[in-house]
C-alpha cells in the first residue's frame, strides 16, 4: 500500500484536509517535524473532521526517525516536486511507495529531493501558477497511484 508523507508541513487546514483524504482510503500518514502547528491545533482538527480516528497516523520528529521506519519497511522515496523529473502520469506505482510531499512554502528540501529514488511533477497549464495546493497534491498523486494500483475497485 502507498504512504503518504508530509515534510514539515505548515498549514493546519491543509494537513486536515490530507488526513481526511488519507482516511477515506485507508493511506497511512506520516508526519516529519518539525510542523509549523501543534498536532492538537484546533484546525487542523477541525479540517480534519470527525475523521481523525480513521487516520493511521504517524509522527516523526526528524526525517532521520522517518528514513529509520521507511529503512525497515523497504520502499521507494518518490517525491513530489514542481521540478520534479518525470510527469506522474508516466510513472509506474508501486504497492510499498512512499509519496513526499514538502512543505506549502518551501516544498522539500534539495537534500530530500536528492535522496528520493526519483521526483515526480504535476503538470500545469498556466506558467505563472508556481504549485497547486498541498492536499489537492497530494490527492492527485495518491488517487493516480490508487488507480494503477487498482485500489480504486
Amino acid at each position: 500500500m502507498v504512504q503518504v508523507v508530509l515534510v514539515n508541513p505548515q498549514i493546519p487546514p491543509n494537513t486536515g484536509n490530507i488526513a481526511r483524504t488519507c482516511a477515506a482510503t485507508g493511506t497511512e500518514l506520516h508526519l516529519v517535524g518539525p510542523l509549523g502547528f501543534e498536532i492538537s491545533d484546533r484546525y487542523l482538527k477541525r479540517a480534519g473532521l470527525d475523521y481523525w480516528p480513521y487516520v493511521k497516523l504517524h509522527y516523526h520528529e526528524s526525517l532521520t526517525a522517518f528514513e529509520s521506519l521507511r529503512q525497515q519497511r523497504g520502499g521507494r522515496r518518490l517525491g513530489f516536486s514542481v521540478g520534479g523529473s518525470l510527469n506522474y502520469l508516466e510513472f509506474r506505482f508501486q504497492s510499498g511507495d512512499w509519496l513526499l510531499f514538502g512543505s506549502e512554502t518551501t516544498g522539500l528540501s534539495p537534500a530530500v529531493l536528492s535522496a528520493c529514488d526519483t521526483t515526480l511533477h504535476i503538470p500545469m497549464a498556466q506558467p505563472q501558477v508556481r504549485s497547486l495546493n498541498l492536499s489537492v497534491s497530494v490527492a492527485v498523486g495518491l488517487f493516480e497511484a490508487r488507480r494503477q494500483l487498482t485500489y480504486l475497485q
